[in-house]
């Protein structure tokens, strides 16, 4: 199976598992990503996603090169054009994902990792985007979301020069939040996981599609989003709880309605 999926405790595991090519994605595992993105989406017991690579030596090592070969061989021969997945499916869900970083997250591997919202590093772990030394641009999103975490000329530096930075250098520019040693990897996701769900979900989710339909637009209708997605809280059985439970002084008990 080359992804591994499971849900406990409202919190999700996607788990990329061909470590015989350090997690690379071919189209049956971006099938079953997708799968588990939508389930992430519509399954009401799943509140947060972490997306993580099988193993200790690689988060993913992007698109597999055969794969990916099939694609543009295609493409040259009948002079279509071609469009990789974005991974909207991850953007555009207003749950929250993290990604736990294990090892290499290289091209596609990277642009997922910078398509979900919140990274963990381990210590180990690899970023770069290097489809220019193949002759392509990171097509997966990684000129559009990188530009949008870390400084543009951080970005371009990566982007031009499709060099690998490490663990420590992602975190020093931004791209992850944090660095952990690999056996601490999952437990500080979960750990992190574990945080956002103590919140009330609809307000969880309100936050994301807030922060990032925000970031598309000006300031003044940036905050005419926020107000939408405050409004719409108002009146929701979660606020009327989330009162109560501070007022009598005890732990809140969220139904997502």
């Amino acid at each position: 199976m080359a992804v591994h999926y499971k849900v406990e405790n409202r919190i999700a595991e996607i788990t990329i598992d061909r470590q015989e090519v350090r997690n690379a994605m071919d189209e049956e595992t971006t099938a079953a990503l997708y799968k588990a993105f939508a389930d992430v989406k519509d399954n009401p017991e799943v509140w947060v996603a972490i997306i993580t690579g099988a193993g200790e030596k690689a988060f993913s090592a992007g698109a597999d090169i055969g794969s990916l070969s099939r694609i543009t061989g295609k493409a040259s021969a009948e002079a279509t054009e071609v469009s990789i997945p974005k991974f909207l499916e991850i953007s555009e869900t207003w749950k929250p994902f993290i990604a736990a970083v294990n090892g290499l997250a290289l091209g596609g591997g990277c642009e997922l990792a910078l398509a979900c919202d919140i990274r963990i590093a381990s210590e180990n772990a690899t970023f770069g985007l290097f489809e220019p030394k193949r002759g392509l641009i990171p097509g997966g999103g990684g000129t559009q979301r990188l530009p949008r975490v870390v400084p543009i000329g951080i970005a371009l530096e990566m982007l031009l020069t499709a060099k690998r930075i490490d663990a420590q250098e992602a975190y020093r520019i931004g791209l992850v939040n944090k660095v952990v040693p690999l056996a601490e990897l999952m437990p500080a996701a979960r750990q992190l996981a574990e945080e956002i769900c103590e919140n009330a979900p609809l307000a969880v989710r309100a936050v994301k599609e807030a922060a990032i339909t925000g970031l598309e637009v000006d300031l003044r209708s940036g905050f005419a989003i926020e107000d939408k997605a405050l409004n719409r809280l108002i009146g929701s059985e979660d606020l009327k709880e989330g009162l109560t439970a501070f007022l009598q002084k005890r732990k809140p008990e969220w139904k997502a309605k």
